[in-house]
């Protein structure tokens, strides 16, 4: 069959499609999915296309496929490959969960990703701790991945999720690098995201302070951390969360928003709008906002929401500030990007912008998110080894 895609734009009719395809295809660096296999996904779907089940249907069919084969390779005493298949199957649940509205169907389907994820995380990351946070009555859902290369208390990055990834993507797109680097990286599920809001029912919160300061006091607390080292970076929709969090946390050593945001209800007014006229011209789905910020609907999502802002807050951070935009970012304006720059009240702040030409110039890198993560952590680097 031909079809006018291309290896960014999968779907030229389904942009919702594309996206989640595309973030799908930004983990292989990290042996976390095999490009074949989700060609094969994408073939059956463009036979699909106008089936919105087939989505789900397709992506999982292949998660179980290669689950099968993990199970073989676990039973069979080959426990680094069947990791590998894991890993995979567990990406591929997530992405065909993705689609699905909140209900047990969705849950069944996360469940699976999870269970394949850490089956393939405790196999091929051997520096990895399933840890939990004290936060309030639940705690929060972590991975602490060690670096091996570390020498005594080390530097240490916490790293929270945005709207629609998850700490066992974030933990392989940035936490391995990391720990090349001599950095240890605690991945995890805030309110809102993931494991956190799918399984003990945390919605998303404007004052990220609160489980920033838990994540901090959790790793400054450890003896193999230095707690005068610790950055606290966030992705997409974290570029909210982040920069709140050390806004009001002053012991963070350094913040990273890879993916800015200043007024996250005035962005989301202008996605809303689109939606309204055609729902698949957003990347999110229309049921995710209101999910995430546990309301019934759009409408009180979007009152809830208008609290999520960096207006009178941003100049209270004055750690080491990193914010990374692509010009090819259809999800949030380049001005975002400057009008954080300009409010953050560090003396040491950089925008990055990253061109067609050099790559990672979609949404947070996602066309090459290896050029984020080198960036990050060359910048860290220089700051905190």
């Amino acid at each position: 069959m031909v079809y006018s895609g291309n290896w960014i734009h999968s779907f030229p009719t389904q942009y919702q499609w594309s996206n989640a395809t595309l973030v799908t295809k930004g983990m292989a660096p990290y042996g976390a999915v095999a490009l074949g296999e989700i060609d094969w996904v994408v073939q059956r779907l463009h036979e699909r296309i106008d089936e919105p089940q087939a989505w789900w249907e397709e992506w999982t069919r292949v998660a179980a496929k290669v689950e099968q084969a993990g199970d073989a390779a676990a039973a069979e005493g080959r426990s680094a490959t069947a990791g590998n298949y894991y890993l995979r199957a567990g990406n591929y649940y997530y992405t065909g969960e993705r689609m699905v509205p909140p209900g047990e169907q969705k849950l069944g389907i996360y469940r699976r990703a999870l269970r394949c994820y850490q089956e393939g995380l405790k196999r091929r990351c051997p520096g990895i701790e399933f840890v939990d946070v004290p936060y309030e009555q639940t705690g929060l859902p972590a991975y602490f991945l060690k670096s091996s290369v570390a020498k005594g208390r080390a530097p240490t990055v916490v790293l929270f999720d945005g709207l629609d990834n998850c700490k066992e993507m974030s933990v392989l797109f940035a936490g391995l690098e990391l720990a090349f680097r001599g950095f240890h990286t605690l991945a995890i599920d805030g309110p809102g995201q993931g494991e956190a809001l799918r399984l003990r029912n945390l919605p998303a919160r404007y004052d990220y302070e609160v489980p920033g300061t838990a994540a901090y006091e959790y790793v400054a607390s450890r003896p193999d951390v230095d707690p005068k080292r610790v950055a606290i970076m966030a992705y997409s929709a974290g570029g909210y969360y982040a920069p709140r969090a050390a806004a009001f946390e002053p012991r963070h050593g350094a913040c990273i928003a890879w993916g800015p945001h200043y007024d996250y209800h005035a962005v989301w007014e202008k996605r809303w709008t689109a939606m309204k006229k055609d729902h698949n011209s957003v990347a999110t789905s229309h049921f995710q906002l209101p999910w995430v910020l546990g309301m019934p609907d759009m409408e009180t999502a979007m009152e809830k929401l208008k609290k999520f802002t960096l207006a009178g807050i941003a100049h209270r951070i004055t750690c080491p500030m990193l914010i990374l935009w692509g010009e090819e970012d259809k999800l949030t304006p380049r001005e975002v990007a400057h009008q954080l720059h300009d409010a953050v009240g560090s003396k040491d702040k950089t925008l990055r912008i990253f061109t067609s030409e050099e790559g990672g110039a979609e949404h947070c890198q996602v066309d090459n998110r290896q050029v984020g993560t080198d960036y990050i952590c060359d910048w860290l680097s220089e700051r905190m080894l």
